[in-house]
């Protein structure tokens, strides 16, 4: 390579990934960790295939951009591959590894609702990293004295949630939204707005009976089946939950699994299936 490419190239690479930022998007970033020649090089695959930067290599560029889609599809944060598993039929004999990182926002968090669930979810949520909002229409339960983090974004919904939320979600990308709200109505509000809007992820606290009246509500709105059909209502995994505070964990312990493509299992359970098999 050049030497005027090899010094603009860390440039144009950190531009690209404050722009894929930006515009609330993902791409995959790939270094040559281990390889003859060009360690240190980078390219940035965006989710539509545009690419920044390169490996040195037109023919390794293409192999390794196709590749990036099954890195983005996997919800790996990083990961280390031979280059030999994703090149060598097209580059026989090709040495060295390259590490694939992902590119995203940081995840967020939306909460209808301050009361303890949501206070609880948006304090645990805030603990492991996410960019957390919480929107009530009562504007006291979002007082800055309920919540002494100042990363928590508090919104008082004092007009009606629909503004609130569709402000709040935006595109939606890396976006869960728990409604935790104190009412039928208040929940039906709040899935209405969301519904009009694409979040990642979606979920409804409630009974059985109190989920299903909001979502028949909807479906009699005329809201896509599909849609109502990604909806965690009841939201959360089954801790057996009681406090506010097991709630919120049950709720995020989901959002995480979503996120991260978890099955929410036990990961110990493969050990006592094989002791039944074994007795």
């Amino acid at each position: 390579m050049e030497d005027s490419y090899k010094q603009s190239a860390p440039q144009t690479i950190a531009q690209a990934i404050r722009q894929v930022l930006e515009r609330n998007s993902i791409a995959a970033l790939a270094t040559l960790v281990e390889a003859r020649e060009d360690v240190g090089a980078k390219l940035l695959v965006e989710e539509t295939g545009e690419r920044h930067g390169s490996l040195g290599s037109l023919a390794l560029d293409e192999r390794v951009a196709s590749f990036a889609a099954t890195f983005l599809d996997s919800r790996a944060e990083a990961q280390t591959f031979k280059l030999a598993e994703i090149a060598d039929q097209l580059l026989p004999g090709v040495e060295g590894r390259v590490l694939f990182e992902r590119i995203e926002p940081e995840p967020r968090l939306v909460i209808c609702g301050a009361g303890h669930v949501g206070a609880s979810l948006a304090r645990l949520a805030r603990f492991i990293g996410y960019r957390t909002t919480v929107i009530d229409d009562r504007a006291d339960f979002v007082a800055r004295e309920r919540f002494p983090d100042e990363e928590i974004e508090l919104i008082a919904a004092a007009d009606g949630w629909a503004d609130a939320l569709r402000l709040s979600i935006g595109a939606g990308r890396g976006v869960s939204v728990a409604v935790v709200t104190r009412g039928h109505n208040e929940d039906e509000e709040c899935m209405r707005a969301i519904m009009r809007t694409h979040p990642d992820y979606v979920g409804l606290i409630g009974s059985r009976r109190r989920t299903n009246i909001v979502l028949e509500r909807l479906r009699d709105a005329g809201v896509d089946e599909n849609r109502l059909r990604d909806v965690r209502a009841p939201v959360g995994l089954d801790i057996g939950a009681v406090s506010p505070q097991e709630v919120a964990l049950s709720i995020l312990a989901e959002i995480v699994a979503e996120r991260r493509g978890g099955t929410g299992q036990s990961l110990s359970s493969w050990r006592r299936e094989k002791r039944r098999d074994e007795g």
